[in-house]
């Protein structure tokens, strides 16, 4: 856990990175959201495979910002 630990508040440019990892978890719901609305209203046509890629990665990428988040806090 010290290694999640000492991960979650790393600066990148000022920034810790599990600020990023929240910033990209939003943008990949958002991104993942997007998907299925465009195709449903027939603005787009996107495959059903990268709507559950964006899912997956969304889940993994909130998982970890989550395992951070908890590991301080432990």
């Amino acid at each position: 856990m010290r290694f999640f630990q000492d991960l979650a508040y790393q600066p990148i440019f000022g920034f810790p990175v599990i600020g990023y990892l929240g910033i990209l978890s939003y943008l990949l719901l958002i991104a993942t959201a997007l998907v299925m609305v465009l195709t449903r209203r027939r603005i787009v046509k996107i495959l059903p495979k990268y709507h559950f890629r964006l899912a997956y990665l969304t889940i993994s990428a909130a998982t970890i910002h989550g395992v951070m988040a908890i590991a301080v806090y432990i």
